[in-house]
C-alpha cells in the first residue's frame, strides 16, 4: 500500500513512518518541518515532501491508497495560541485534505483524533457514543473535522478516526509537554515527582508504538469493518489519576517522591475512557505496552541521553516552546509560515 503519512516529523509520525515502512508499505511523509531538527538520537527516515498541509494540491495526493494525518497543531497549549490559526490548519486545512484524497482515488484515510475530546466526563468510563465535550480550540477543531470527515465515508472511501488516549513512551522526536514524560524529567533532575494539579484527574494512557500499531491495524483492516469507524485507542486498564502516575515514575526513579506544588486545583480536562471497542473492530492490534514498563523503559533512554527537566520543558521537547523560539527568531512569521516562503493560495 502507498501510504501518505502527513506530520511524520512528530512525536508519533517518528515513531510510525519505520513501522509502516519496515511493514512493507511504500510510505512517504509530508511535513512543514516545524519539528524535524527536534532529534534526540537516530531516526529512521522515509521520503519526504516539505510542505505546509494548508497549501496541498491535488497532485499531492496522487498515486497514494491511504493517508494517514497526524498534521496539526499537536496539544492544548499549542493550540490555544492562536485559536483562528488552530481552525486554519487543523479544521479548515484537514477538510480539504480529506477531499482532495476523496478526488484522488484514495481508498482509506486514517486521522489521529483523541481522547480530549470527551472533555470532563470525570470518573465515569466514556465509549465512542458519549456526547463529546471539547474543552479547547485544539479539541473543538478535532471534533468538528470528525465530523466533517465522517461524512465522507462512500463505499470507495473508508474514513477511519482514531482517538488516541494520552500518549507516552520512548520516540526520537520526543515531546516533553505530555504527563508522564514530564514527571519522569523532574524525578530524574530534582528528586521530587511534581505534580501541578491536585493529582484528582483521570488521564487514560497508551505508549506511543502501540498507537503507531493501531494506525497500522487500520490500514490493513478489511474497509468493511473500519469504514466510517470511530474508535478510542488504549486499554481499560491504563486509565490512570495523574497520582497514581506520580506514583509510578517515583517507584522507578531510585531516591525520588511525590510532591503536590502548592495551590494545584483540580484540572478541567478529566476524562476516564472505555476502550472496549477497539478490539472487536482492529481485531489484529493488542496493546504490548503498560504505564509501568513504559516509564522504566523512558527510565534508562532519558538517562543514556541525559535528558532533564530543563530539556523537556525547552523548545527540543516542548511543542509550544518550539514555536515559540521559532516565532520569537523570526524563523517563522505570525501565521506560521517559514521567513522567506512564498505560500500560495490553494485552488
Amino acid at each position: 500500500m502507498r501510504v501518505l503519512i502527513t506530520g511524520h516529523q512528530g512525536y508519533i509520525g517518528s515513531v510510525l513512518a519505520p513501522m509502516l515502512a519496515a511493514a512493507g508499505h511504500d510510505c512517504v511523509g509530508l511535513d512543514t518541518g516545524y519539528f524535524a531538527a527536534c532529534k534526540i538520537g537516530e531516526i529512521e527516515e522515509v521520503p519526504t515532501t516539505s510542505k505546509d498541509v494548508r497549501y496541498l494540491e491535488p497532485a499531492d495526493l496522487d498515486g497514494f491508497d491511504a493517508v494517514v494525518h497526524l498534521a496539526g497543531l499537536s496539544n492544548d497549549p499549542l493550540g490555544s495560541l492562536d485559536p483562528a490559526l488552530t481552525n486554519a490548519i487543523n479544521l479548515e486545512a484537514s477538510t480539504r485534505l480529506a477531499r482532495l484524497a476523496v478526488g484522488a482515488g484514495v481508498t482509506r484515510f486514517v486521522f489521529a483524533s483523541s481522547c480530549s475530546l470527551y472533555g470532563a466526563s470525570g470518573g465515569v468510563a466514556v465509549d465512542e457514543t458519549a456526547p463529546l465535550a471539547p474543552l479547547t480550540p485544539y479539541a473543538e477543531a478535532k471534533a468538528m473535522f470528525e465530523k466533517e470527515l465522517g461524512t465522507m465515508a462512500t463505499d470507495s472511501f473508508a474514513p477511519v478516526i482514531l482517538r488516541n488516549a494520552t500518549v507516552h513512551g520512548w520516540s526520537p522526536r520526543l515531546r516533553g509537554d505530555l504527563v508522564v514524560h514530564n514527571l519522569l524529567a523532574s524525578a530524574l533532575s530534582t528528586g521530587r515527582v511534581l505534580i501541578k494539579s491536585d493529582g484528582t484527574p483521570w488521564r487514560p494512557l497508551v505508549q506511543v508504538a502501540d498507537v503507531s500499531a493501531a494506525f497500522q491495524a487500520a490500514l490493513e483492516a478489511p474497509p468493511e469493518m473500519v469504514r466510517g469507524a470511530v474508535v478510542n485507542v488504549g486499554s481499560n486498564t491504563e486509565n490512570y489519576q495523574v497520582s497514581d502516575i506520580a506514583e509510578v515514575v517515583a517507584s522507578v526513579v531510585p531516591g525520588s517522591r511525590v510532591e503536590y506544588a502548592p495551590g494545584g486545583e483540580p484540572d478541567t480536562r478529566n476524562y476516564r475512557v472505555d476502550f472496549s471497542l477497539i478490539g472487536r473492530v482492529l481485531t489484529e492490534w493488542k496493546p504490548r505496552w503498560t504505564l509501568e514498563t513504559s516509564v522504566r523503559d523512558l527510565y534508562e533512554r532519558f538517562l543514556s541521553h541525559g535528558i532533564t527537566l530543563e530539556l523537556i520543558e525547552g523548545p527540543t521537547c516542548s511543542r509550544l516552546g518550539r514555536i515559540t523560539s521559532l516565532l520569537d527568531s523570526t524563523d517563522l512569521d505570525p501565521e506560521l509560515h517559514w521567513a522567506g516562503s512564498q505560500p500560495e493560495a490553494h485552488p
